[in-house]
């Protein structure tokens, strides 16, 4: 395959990139006419992508998906997550855990990497849960997720905090030794009781209970002490305030083996939306504020936030089109987070593409361990990117996306970037927008 005039991370001429069985074999600028025709001689076939000054990025990877499967199969399965997933550039997905059944065994674990290997759009690696049933009462079968076929290196309880913390140490001590990470939702229950919003001015205007940001920000203090204790590895999921980073940037500091995620929707929007009572922006942890915005989006390119994790959450229309006491938390993202990154980072000049590639690809795949994601485009890498065009805009339409959920809230906006095509060591599984079986 020959990937003709792509800029690479958005530097530089345009150059020509030779893939040759799932690998970059050379870069260069040199692939002319002949060349071309040399090559199709020797190679027999030559299929060419004229890439016309699109950006090349290594595959995306996200921390943070519901795949819904098993269980909630009208919302999402393997298969249309992954078709998700690849359209918005991901080579890779972990799927997490609170599925029904929950994915705290072998069995489910196992099942779940087998059919995103069957589906075969992008690599589907399964989080365990941290306790059984995602109860927080007892540790899960760590050890036998992370021996399964499915090598299991990243738990998480997801959706719910482990709020107890003495298991919450223990489970850092059994990750430590399997060479995991626990991934935490940062919520400390007894704050949270029956909260709908951000706890603030407009919460209280709109009568609704407030989630205060000290439930999230104890939880993470909390957790970086104890994984600075035992000297295991902590990941934070959905980063949303402004405190929170102030306590990663000390933990840091003090050498704490911790990172951090924030997801597109926290980069973007604010509990201004809620005023609509819209359940559509329903989400845990909540919107917040306008500075806790702007304090996410520096941290993130000042790497104080590791990543960004899409929090992709579908939800039926009957969890969504309800009163919002009763309408379940989440947003679709897969397909709109490399827009948003767009909107509220390259274009303000918080970050250059290599940066994108930072939070996209590069550190989702060092903190998971993955050693075939994240890779440099260079010769004799896996060919695992992502071709983006960023001039180009699209608008937001839920009907149109992938998934079967449609519950986005960024319906009809018009946002920059598009995903032209993904490629999997090789293999093209988007070409201009559409999913290649």
């Amino acid at each position: 395959m020959l990937i003709k005039g792509v800029r690479l991370y958005g530097e530089g001429d345009p150059v020509d990139i030779l893939v040759r069985d799932g690998v970059i074999a050379e870069i260069g600028p040199w692939l002319d006419a002949a060349s071309t025709q040399e090559l199709t001689r020797q190679e027999m076939t030559l299929e060419i992508i004229d890439a016309d000054g699109q950006i090349a990025l290594p595959g995306f990877v996200d921390l943070h998906t519901h795949l819904r499967e098993p269980g909630r199969e009208d919302t999402e399965t393997i298969a249309t997550g992954s078709a998700a997933a690849a359209l918005g550039g991901y080579t890779a997905v972990f799927a997490m855990a609170n599925t029904d059944p929950v994915a705290d065994n072998a069995v489910i674990v196992e099942h779940v990497w087998r059919r995103g290997r069957e589906v075969g759009l992008v690599d589907v690696h399964p989080v365990g849960a941290v306790t059984v049933g995602l109860k927080g009462e007892k540790l899960a079968e760590l050890g036998t997720m992370a021996r399964s076929q499915a090598g299991v290196r990243v738990f998480s309880d997801d959706g719910h905090c482990v709020s107890d913390p003495l298991i919450m140490r223990r489970a850092l001590e059994y990750t430590k030794a399997l060479d995991g990470v626990i991934a935490q939702h940062a919520e400390e229950p007894r704050l949270t009781v029956d909260a709908q919003a951000h706890e603030g001015e407009r919460a209280a205007r709109l009568g609704l209970a407030g989630w205060p940001a000290a439930a999230e920000e104890s939880i993470v203090a909390r957790d970086c002490l104890l994984a600075k204790q035992t000297g295991a590895r902590l990941h934070v999921c959905h980063v949303s305030t402004a405190g929170t980073v102030d306590v990663l940037r000390w933990a840091k500091e003090r050498g704490t083996k911790v990172s951090a995620e924030v997801t597109p929707h926290h980069l973007l929007l604010t509990d201004e939306r809620l005023a609509t009572y819209d359940p559509v922006n329903k989400v845990n942890p909540p919107l917040r504020t306008e500075s806790d915005v702007q304090v996410l989006r520096e941290a993130l390119a000042e790497g104080v936030v590791d990543c960004v994790a899409t929090d992709h959450a579908p939800h039926a229309p009957q969890d969504k089109d309800c009163e919002w006491s009763a309408a379940r938390p989440g947003m679709l993202g897969l397909q709109t987070a490399l827009s948003i990154v767009v909107e509220t980072l390259v274009r303000p000049g918080l970050l250059d593409w290599r940066g994108v590639a930072r939070v996209m690809s590069e550190k989702p795949a060092e903190i998971a361990g993955l050693p075939d994601q994240g890779r440099p485009l260079a010769v004799g890498e896996p060919a695992t990117l992502t071709l983006v065009d960023p001039h180009a805009t699209w608008t937001v339409r839920g009907s149109e996306l992938a998934s079967i959920a449609g519950n986005t809230p960024f319906e009809g906006m018009e946002l920059p970037g598009v995903v032209r095509t993904t490629m999997l060591r090789g293999r093209v599984t988007v070409s201009e927008g559409k999913v290649q079986s």
